[in-house]
């Protein structure tokens, strides 16, 4: 277990609309998410490789809007 602190993030493609998630890539083996307007609420911790899969599937369009 690390005792590293999450270093947030929002994506670049994020708009100034508020509708944000951050993500915290500097914890080893997990990526921490949270929602932008809540930061000190609660976070969802995915998997590293889960992350990745969803992150694929965003990008190939599996998600439609």
């Amino acid at each position: 277990m690390t005792t590293e602190s999450p270093r947030w993030f929002k994506s670049s493609y994020s708009g100034n609309g508020g509708q944000c998630i951050e993500v915290a890539a500097n914890i080893p083996g997990a990526v921490p998410v949270r929602d932008s307007k809540d930061p000190d609420g609660p976070a969802l911790t995915f998997s590293a490789r889960g992350w990745l899969s969803f992150v694929a599937a965003v990008k190939e369009g599996e998600f439609p809007a």
